[in-house]
């Protein structure tokens, strides 16, 4: 008697259960949160996301110590990169209006595990960037009273002399996280109120610093006695891209939004498009502005806008950046409160962390339990770490959400659509009604031209993620395959291939030391395995023109997106990579302890059966098979439950 061991179907359930994707309402407006937000009301919030610290603080610190007066390249390159991934965002906050951003993204179409890690990783960028945020509004400000309050702090507090850890606590970084928490609890039609009045003031001081900084330039400051336009050449300005790409990170809060956005369909894509365009070129022409005031090796990065008025004499303008810029920083302060409790929100509401942080007010209509949680988390942030070791660890997340959800964009174009219904079939043809030849009877040629129309379209019309019918001839091998596989698989092709052209060309003359023939050659080779891969989904139906957004050049454009994020991944310092593999390993202990098994689709899936089989060889030589299954189910006043058997002879 032999028995079979389900060891290999547990293994395979469980990896299903990683993949598994989340399955949509089919009204997917509804919802228990306020829709309440305007096209405006997205836009500012937009705006409000990326125009604040980066402009008044990044700006003058990869101006002086990554890329020189070349950040205006820097960022104009990080704005590129970012309308790629917003192209995206937009299709997908158009096309599934639920909040979660990324997360969501990723969950409806790659798979639980990516899910759950871009949604982990958002959460920390949100945590991090808010508390960044707070220690640079707090400098600004001990700034225009000349570092009295920092000051007082050290003389009344005292310092601290441990690794990673601020100099001294920030009490007033806190206690403005705090104030902000306080508002957002109030509702998302307060807090996007709130969001104008900054929005528009720090507005009005970039026009003012915009207007006023040209009259003051200076062209010499970019001759070569003052090092040039580029002296750290094209590698600090792909440094400073890297660095630049945190500016941006913000628009992702409209699509966080979408859920409680009116129009979604509409709104998303006009508000990601516009406010991306204002805030690239905000970034791009302050940058020129501030380089062309002062040189730009003798920036103060801390406070570098007002700094530079300050040194040409213009104290009063100096006071009114300064002004501005705590408006603009506290715009994103909102935004980064106003979508983390969201993010987990999304994830709490389909069971993958802990269920307290999907929990509604009745009244406010917003997370309340989750604003609160994280708002007192970045408070203790900003109170402890210094800005430095804080904007080190930024990027990455966002950088790794933005290539899943490009990702995810491919995958979900060339899906299948199984809630589509299927066309009619053609009548049943009855006896009766065919001759010998086989053909039906019909009473005019009209019915038999109709049918020979509907015949051909039926042959011509494919399914997404089929072969298209022009290449069958030559690829004919490809049209054996299920629709969309080799689609993912080439997905999955690419992102390899763009990790490894990327590494190559980041540290393949570096740090591997490769000889020359060596470097092209593997440059070579994974730039063909790219483009064969794209080759690949493009020859493939996808969805046809939908009502809403849709990413323009696909898959050219996400594959660029993916290319271009992975790039500025690997820029990245080597700390930033550490910390983040110890918040991944973190993550997974939530996940795999936590998340796996209240997962709301865990709990659609039917209870696996137990089969137990045995071999019985009987006497007269035949081989017969018992099976016992045993049905989960409704339990007799014993608790047993139903067990069947059946017998088969071999």
């Amino acid at each position: 008697m032999v028995s079979r061991l389900p060891s290999c179907n547990s293994l395979a359930r469980f990896c299903q259960k990683l993949s598994r994707v989340k399955t949509l309402e089919a009204d997917m407006m509804e919802t228990v949160l306020n829709r309440c937000l305007s096209t405006v009301d997205l836009t500012m919030l937009g705006i409000g996301g990326m125009v604040g610290s980066g402009l008044y603080v990044l700006t003058g610190t990869v101006a002086k110590n990554v890329a020189g007066p070349a950040v205006i390249i820097s960022f104009i390159f990080a704005g590129f990169a970012s309308l790629l991934a917003a192209f995206c965002y937009a299709e997908f906050g158009s096309r599934v209006p639920k909040t979660g951003s990324a997360y969501m993204f990723t969950y409806v179409s790659v798979g639980e595990i990516w899910a759950f890690m871009i949604g982990w990783n958002v959460i920390l960028e949100y945590m991090i960037g808010g508390a960044a945020v707070a220690r640079a509004w707090s400098g600004y400000l001990d700034s225009i009273f000349n570092h009295k309050i920092r000051n007082f702090t050290e003389t009344n507090v005292g310092t601290w002399n441990v690794p990673y850890l601020a100099h001294n606590p920030d009490m007033l970084a806190a206690g403005i996280l705090l104030v902000a928490t306080a508002f957002i609890t109030c509702g998302a039609k307060v807090s996007s109120w709130l969001n104008h009045v900054f929005a528009a003031i720090s507005m009005g001081v970039i026009i003012f610093i915009l207007i006023f900084g040209f009259i003051l330039a200076d062209p010499k400051n970019y001759s070569a006695e003052e090092g040039g336009f580029a002296p750290f050449g094209f590698s600090g300005i792909m440094a400073g891209t890297a660095t630049c790409f945190y500016a941006f990170v913000g628009f992702d809060v409209i699509a966080a939004s979408s859920e409680e956005a009116r129009n979604p369909q509409k709104a998303i894509p006009i508000a990601t498009a516009v406010s991306l365009g204002l805030a690239t070129l905000a970034y791009t022409t302050v940058s020129a502005v501030l380089t062309l005031m002062v040189p730009w090796h003798s920036l103060n990065p801390d406070s570098a806008l007002s700094d530079a008025f300050y040194r040409r004499g213009y104290t009063w303008a100096g006071f009114i950046v300064a002004a501005g810029s705590l408006c603009a920083m506290n715009t994103v302060l909102l935004s980064n409160l106003f979508s983390l409790p969201r993010i987990a929100y999304a994830m709490s509401e389909d069971g993958l962390f802990f269920k307290i942080f999907s929990q509604v007010n009745p009244v406010t209509k917003v997370p309340v339990i989750g604003i609160v949680v994280f708002g007192i988390l970045m408070a203790l942030l900003a109170l402890v770490f210094d800005l430095e070791s804080l904007v080190q660890f930024l990027s990455i997340g966002t950088l790794l959400a933005y290539t899943f959800v490009a990702a995810s964009i491919i995958v979900l174009r060339y899906q299948t659509d199984k809630s589509k219904p299927s066309e009619p079939s053609a009548p049943t043809q009855s006896p009766q009604t065919q001759d010998s030849d086989g053909l039906k009877e019909y009473e005019s040629f009209s019915d038999k031209l109709q049918l020979v129309e509907r015949q051909k379209a039926a042959k011509e019309r494919r399914e997404p993620g089929q072969l298209r019918s022009s290449f069958e001839p030559y690829l004919p091998f490809l049209g054996d395959f299920a629709p969309g596989e080799i689609v993912t698989v080439a997905v999955v092709a690419m992102m390899v291939c763009s990790v490894c052209l990327c590494c190559i060309l980041v540290f393949g003359t570096s740090h591997l030391q490769l000889p020359q023939w060596a470097y092209i050659l593997f440059i070579v080779f994974f730039g063909i395995g790219f483009l064969l891969s794209m080759f690949l989904i493009w020859i493939h139906e996808q969805h046809q023109k939908l009502n809403t957004f849709q990413v323009p050049l696909v898959p050219l454009v996400p594959a660029v997106s993916i290319l271009l994020n992975v790039f500025l991944m690997l820029k990245l310092s080597l700390l930033t990579w550490v910390r983040f593999s110890i918040w991944i390993a973190v993550g997974f202990l939530v996940y795999f302890g936590y998340g796996i098994w209240h997962s709301k689709e865990n709990l659609k899936e039917p209870k696996p059966r137990n089969v137990t089989a045995r071999y019985v060889v009987l006497p007269s030589g035949s081989l017969v098979e018992t099976v016992q299954t045993v049905q989960p189910g409704p339990q007799d006043t014993m608790g047993m439950a139903e067990v069947t058997g059946e017998e088969v002879s071999r």
